[in-house]
């Protein structure tokens, strides 16, 4: 059987002599894998750098099983335009890591982040934006992949505006106006997760940050038995300690 898609490249690892696989987040088929032949080639495997898209064509006996990447040409090569932003580069083997750690090969929830990632990975030289695009992209994370927030509603009240913290048991959203008492317990919600087009404050980087990897590391990848990423908490503390 086979089958072409467009596809982020999550990551690759040498197979014999010359060949690659190569691990990609595709378009519509979630996370996949295959056999590039020649893809370790010193002319060839820059095109298969983490974060850049490529189109594919895969080829295979059975879906399930490891098939050949036929064609594995390049639509965008992200990294090479990354080199002196070591914060850009940090970000994307942070959001490569994250995908290959949270889904398993044809695992197709992927497909439902796609193109969150694409306009991230995008937006990556514009040093202004993206740090608040990647917290929306990891509240979308926990959501593809069933371990969402409930932002819509005060736990408390059932009011749906003036929310400001979140439950970190429960996942809920609540007016820190209604909770006085237990605000030291509660995790702080950025307004900007809630309002696109709230400016993003100081503070709120990493609050959000704090605020998704309490529940990255205590929901999501506690129920896949592993640690969040460490190209993560790399991340992370180049975001909290940029001048």
């Amino acid at each position: 059987m086979n089958w072409s898609d467009d596809g982020i490249i999550l990551g690759g690892r040498r197979f014999g002599e010359g060949g690659l696989i190569l691990d990609v987040l595709t378009a519509t088929r979630g996370r996949r894998s295959g056999l590039v032949y020649g893809g370790a080639s010193r002319k060839r495997r820059a095109h298969y750098d983490s974060g850049n898209t490529v189109a594919l064509s895969w080829s295979g006996r059975l879906d399930d099983q490891l098939g050949r990447f036929d064609m594995a040409e390049p639509r965008k090569e992200r990294a090479s335009r990354l080199l002196d932003d070591p914060a850009a580069l940090a970000a994307v083997s942070a959001i490569t890591a994250m995908l290959r750690a949270s889904m398993n090969e044809g695992d197709a929830a992927g497909s439902n982040l796609y193109e969150a990632t694409m306009v991230l990975l995008d937006e990556l030289g514009n040093g202004d934006i993206w740090p608040a695009l990647y917290v929306r992209w990891e509240l979308g994370l926990l959501s593809a992949l069933g371990f969402g927030l409930d932002l819509e509603e005060c736990a408390i009240s059932g009011a749906n505006d003036g929310l400001t913290h979140v439950s970190p048991k429960t996942g809920r959203a609540v007016r820190g106006s209604e909770a006085e008492q237990y605000l030291d317990r509660l995790l702080a919600l950025p307004d900007f997760l809630m309002r696109p087009a709230a400016a993003v404050k100081p503070g709120d980087i990493a609050a959000g940050l704090k605020l998704t990897g309490h529940f990255l590391e205590n929901r999501l990848f506690a129920a896949v038995h592993r640690g969040v990423p460490p190209e993560r908490e790399r991340l992370v503390l180049r975001l909290l300690t940029k001048p």
